[in-house]
């Protein structure tokens, strides 16, 4: 069975009441391909979550940026699984670089949030990315195998998870990485997945990639064989992501 492309806007700390309604309003009129070519997931802020679960469309659904690594309680700023589960928000992105750079989250706190999240029902975008400086160093593959290999140790089902390959020194930069490059990472995170949890796992499971991709260049990346949909940043704000939601055509007449 082929595996369905995927591709997620990531609106970050993005937006306000009237802006989130025209972003929805456009998604909801826009011609895409349909729901068995692709999975469409928004994530929104999450003072938005309810506003556009109301009004969006039934074929896209939408994602949290993040949630708690366990019950709520004493917690202050934070936001359970459950209370995700509650809103009946099916998707959580994890392990995003932004909070792995700027709030200090480690790999294997990523692994013990994915689990948890996965263990109350929801399904998970888990990041994972190198920085340029280990791009240069020639590490990439091995840092991208250490921050897989901490979400693995936490989990024995990967049905409900869709990996994304992010290189930290393309998101938001306007740099991405070229369809070879991207391709490359894709492929040895397979091997991986082969090696080190199974063949089956390895076949199945959604590989996308996230760095400034946009109209421009989605095509090119999407016809890449390992490359199974995007993680979509400042792109998914813009009328431009609806093109990026239909180079599932792309993959599709590859």
């Amino acid at each position: 069975m082929g595996r369905k492309f995927f591709v997620g806007g990531n609106w970050k700390c993005n937006g306000n009441t009237e802006e989130v309604k025209k972003i929805v309003a456009s998604l909801n009129a826009a011609q895409v391909p349909s729901q068995d070519v692709v999975e469409v997931v928004v994530s929104p802020p999450y003072v938005f979550l309810p506003l556009v679960k109301e009004s969006l469309r039934s074929d896209f659904h939408v994602a949290a940026q993040n949630c708690w690594v366990k019950k709520g309680g004493a917690y202050t700023g934070e936001v359970s699984a459950e209370m995700l589960v509650d809103l009946n928000v099916p998707w959580v992105i994890l392990g995003h670089s932004e909070r792995r750079a700027l709030l200090n989250e480690s790999s294997e706190f990523v692994g013990d949030k994915v689990a948890y999240a996965l263990s109350k029902g929801l399904k998970v975008i888990a990041c994972i990315g190198e920085t340029l400086e280990q791009r240069e160093a020639g590490t990439t593959v091995d840092v991208v195998a250490a921050q897989t290999k901490a979400i693995a140790e936490k989990i024995s089902d990967w049905t409900n998870v869709v990996l994304a390959y992010e290189p930290v020194w393309a998101i938001g930069t306007g740099k991405v990485a070229s369809p070879a490059q991207a391709q490359e990472v894709h492929v040895e995170l397979r091997k991986w997945l082969k090696a080190n949890v199974n063949a089956d796992v390895a076949a199945s499971t959604r590989i996308i990639y996230g760095g400034s991709v946009n109209g421009g260049n989605c095509k090119d990346l999407a016809s890449q064989p390992d490359i199974d949909g995007f993680l979509v940043g400042g792109a998914s704000l813009k009328p431009e992501f609806i093109d990026i939601i239909k180079s599932a055509e792309t993959k599709k007449n590859a």
